[in-house]
């Protein structure tokens, strides 16, 4: 038996397929860390903040007018859903914009970012409840 084995058409197919899918994966992760840049950068946070794990969730808050403490909020499972979706609409609001943004940034969040952060949304402080 040979020591390398060739690989026929189907796993050929699979692996490509493979492959498109891992780059899709990383652009949509690279265009969604771009536009959180851009939207703390309009909110007058650093930019860099965005790359930085658990320490953007907190400039997340401090851009919605959220207290530190619920970033414990966010670390427990399952409360963390609703945190994360009740974020999104104040981020939205925090921007001027209405339910319809809230409903892009959580369900089609490769849209709703950078449409937020490069349409014509302007920062206009955390939203009055």
């Amino acid at each position: 038996m040979d020591e390398y084995q060739s690989y026929d058409g189907a796993e050929q197919g699979l692996i490509a397929a493979m492959g498109i899918f891992f780059f899709i994966y990383l652009a949509v992760i690279v265009l969604i860390i771009v536009s959180m840049w851009k939207i703390f950068t309009k909110a007058g946070k650093p930019g860099w903040a965005a790359i930085i794990p658990i320490y953007n969730v907190f400039v997340l808050l401090e851009i919605v007018g959220k207290p530190g403490w619920w970033i414990i909020l966010v670390l427990i499972p399952f409360v963390n859903f609703f945190v994360f979706i009740y974020l999104a609409h104040l981020l939205s609001k925090s921007f001027g914009k209405d339910i319809v943004m809230t409903l892009l940034l959580i369900f089609l969040p490769f849209i709703g970012y950078p449409v937020l952060a490069f349409g014509d949304a302007t920062y206009g402080g955390p939203p009055k409840d």
